[in-house]
């Protein structure tokens, strides 16, 4: 067990964590033909969309209803109704996903009544789905904003009604947010050698996978979940729920739709790699296929050959919940020691970690850690850069931002072969950086005399 250790400073001297707006957009930029529209200033929905943009390098469907000192004190309902009538008229979107941030939900903005008096003024658009998310910027991080969204889109779209298995080879997948595109399309890969269909909710491998189209550009989202497919979960023969955040949302899908689900942590190393196989395989009632065996086996092999340089090595991490457990307990079981795990908000299971203790904090603490513990490698977003120059450490990047690693966003972590290659990665920098011990000179030691003088003769 963990000790969860709780921060005592008065603020954020170098912030890790993401707020929870960004990652309710971030949930809603992996549904089709959406657009996530966020109810608070300009500027913070432009701070938002630049992060997104220079991790995933592309354009980023994102808009805002622009409140200013005087919405923020008189009221922006009008400008929200506004906002959604302009959206609708212009972009035709499928759905649209009003996001509250810390200013309007310190303003105590009431977001259902606004939504009814936008029904009410435009009932021409009573086809577009308009999905509410309280998501203040005062409280969590990325992941749980995310963890949010999906569940306020399986309220929205998803009808209750008893479960009906009309499409026995079909699954849901609930993915966390500690997902990247390249780890949704190789889960989907994975459950598709089974002979299952999978419906990803949300689906950013389709959306933000890095992809053209031949429209050449669309003020939407160019992929994603599609509506009634979401509206379709119900008939499915279960759900596979990939990360720790979403459990209140899968509580939620079960309690409307009847399915049973399987949780799993994370998809990396052999234990949640074979856990998941073996889930599939029941599912499916087809054995493992041979593909699937052989990649096992180069994990397996991977281990043997990166054992040296992974056995006691001492690493920090900093991340949200979901990828800090993922890593801890991959990294552990390959034989490192985590000398310092920092988490961007608190979550119950990180109390079951096989560390120590977590840290609820922010870059700074990382860097106290790391530092005191001489950390050979610190894992973390990009702005753990300087953090790794000041120290000397090499540097694993994971989560969000990554702003200064091309196709950084296209990786695949998960799986046989995603394990295999983190654990090349992690080898090799801690090869590179290795540091060997200085050698030891005695107080009495007067010099050694080099290899020339005495061929010379040269007295020393």
């Amino acid at each position: 067990m963990a000790e969860i250790v709780l921060p005592t400073k008065a603020l954020a001297v170098n912030p890790l964590k993401a707020s929870q707006p960004i990652g309710a957009s971030l949930a809603f930029l992996g549904l089709a033909d959406a657009m996530p529209l966020e109810h608070g200033a300009r500027g913070c929905t432009a701070f938002n969309k630049l992060f997104f943009m220079r991790h995933f390098r592309d354009p980023i469907a994102l808009q805002t209803t622009a409140m200013d000192q005087v919405t923020t004190v008189m009221g922006a309902d009008d400008s929200v109704v506004e906002a959604l009538a302009t959206i609708c008229e212009r972009n035709r979107p499928v759905v649209i996903g009003l996001i509250t941030t810390g200013l309007s939900e310190i303003q105590g903005a009431d977001i259902p009544r606004t939504v009814a008096a936008f029904r009410a003024a435009c009932p021409q658009h009573s086809d577009v789905s308009v999905i509410p998310v309280g998501a203040t910027d005062t409280q969590g991080c990325l992941e749980t904003g995310f963890a949010l969204a999906v569940e306020a889109i399986i309220a929205a779209l998803v009808p209750p009604a008893p479960s009906k298995v009309r499409r026995p080879r079909q699954v849901n997948v609930l993915a966390s947010s500690q997902l990247t595109p390249g780890d949704v399309d190789g889960i989907k890969d994975w459950i598709a050698a089974f002979g299952l269909t999978p419906i990803v909710l949300p689906d950013l491998a389709d959306s933000l996978g890095g992809h053209l189209i031949d429209a050449g550009f669309s003020p939407l989202t160019y992929g994603g979940t599609p509506r009634p497919a979401i509206a379709a979960m119900g008939e499915s023969i279960a759900t596979l729920v990939i990360g720790a955040s979403l459990d209140r949302a899968a509580d939620l899908l079960r309690a409307r739709t009847g399915l049973p689900d399987h949780r799993f942590a994370g998809l990396l190393g052999l234990d949640d790699c074979d856990a998941f196989t073996h889930t599939l395989a029941r599912l499916s009632g087809r054995p493992v296929p041979p593909s699937l065996e052989r990649r096992r086996a180069r994990l397996q092999d991977a281990l043997v050959d990166c054992q040296f340089e992974l056995g006691g090595a001492r690493i920090a991490i900093g991340a949200d919940a979901d990828l800090l457990a993922t890593l801890t307990r991959f990294l552990i079981g390959a034989g490192a020691d985590i000398v310092g795990a920092v988490a961007s908000s608190r979550a119950g299971h990180l109390a079951r970690l096989p560390v120590d203790s977590v840290v609820i904090g922010d870059l700074e603490d990382l860097e106290w850690l790391a530092r005191e513990h001489r950390a050979d490698l610190i894992v973390t977003n990009s702005h753990g850069v300087d953090i790794a120059r000041r120290l000397g450490t090499a540097l694993l990047r994971a989560g969000f931002p990554l702003y200064d690693s091309y196709g950084a966003h296209a990786r695949t972590w998960v799986g046989y072969d995603g394990s295999r290659q983190i654990l090349f990665d992690v080898a090799n920098l801690l090869a590179g950086h290795y540091q060997g011990l200085r050698p030891y000179r005695s107080l009495y030691w007067q010099g050694t005399p080099r290899d020339e003088d005495l061929r010379r003769g040269t007295p020393c």
